[in-house]
């Protein structure tokens, strides 16, 4: 009860400094979050804001937070250390970017929108410690390589992609499984792997994954497809 109402009502008191560094650090998240939101990705504008906004909440609390100990400290053996929340938002920041990957197959999704929460994360960071020019830095350059980027990530996946494709191959009766077998490994630019023969409806099929270009598989399965030897092809 030594505590006067004045000191008790500190805690009340709103520092303008602190609502700046949150107001920017939300809008920042939200610049990257629109991005996102409007590739339809499952961390969108709200999830952007929040996890900016969390962030520059610990960077503020990491900064000004600690304002009232800083005579008990020069005073006393009293050790505070100002950076141990800042540092776990990196750790915390994980959680939220492994529940967003996933992997289908051979395929792993949704790691550009991870790495966007987690750059979004620091961006956050910095605003709450003050350094709000690097956070607009930052954040231009992360817009940069969402936005305009994305031209020549397609260009360089049309160009140079090479994939896996799971393709079934019905022979026709009487034919050559070795020969088949041959020409699946004689392809230019492709590469076959998981290779299975079986037998169905009296018929052999054969089933292989096949990693390249797309315009090479379409290519092959085309060429496979007007062979005497080959009655279907197509995708698994």
């Amino acid at each position: 009860m030594g505590m006067s109402f004045a000191a008790a009502m500190t805690s009340f008191s709103l520092d303008s400094d602190a609502v700046v560094r949150l107001v920017i650090a939300a809008a920042l998240g939200a610049a990257v979050g629109i991005e996102r939101e409007a590739g339809d990705q499952p961390a969108g504008l709200r999830t952007h804001i929040a996890v900016a906004s969390g962030a520059a909440l610990f960077g503020v609390i990491s900064t000004l937070g600690f304002l009232e100990f800083e005579a008990a400290r020069a005073t006393t053996n009293v050790n505070i250390d100002v950076a141990r929340v800042a540092s776990n938002v990196v750790v915390g920041i994980g959680f939220l970017g492994a529940g967003v990957v996933f992997r289908r197959g051979n395929s792993i999704h949704n790691l550009t929108t991870a790495a966007s929460m987690w750059a979004v994360a620091a961006i956050g960071l910095a605003c709450g410690v003050g350094d709000i020019m690097t956070a607009v830095v930052a954040t231009a350059i992360l817009l940069a390589s969402l936005v305009l980027l994305r031209p020549l990530r397609d260009g360089i996946r049309r160009r140079f992609a090479r994939a896996p494709t799971a393709v079934q191959i019905g022979l026709a009766r009487d034919s050559d499984v070795d020969d088949m077998l041959h020409q699946l490994d004689s392809w230019d630019g492709l590469e076959s792997s998981d290779t299975t023969v079986e037998k169905h409806d009296g018929k052999l099929v054969i089933e292989v994954n096949v990693i390249g270009h797309p315009d090479q598989v379409r290519a092959w399965m085309s060429s496979l497809a007007r062979s005497d030897t080959v009655e279907t092809v197509r995708r698994r």
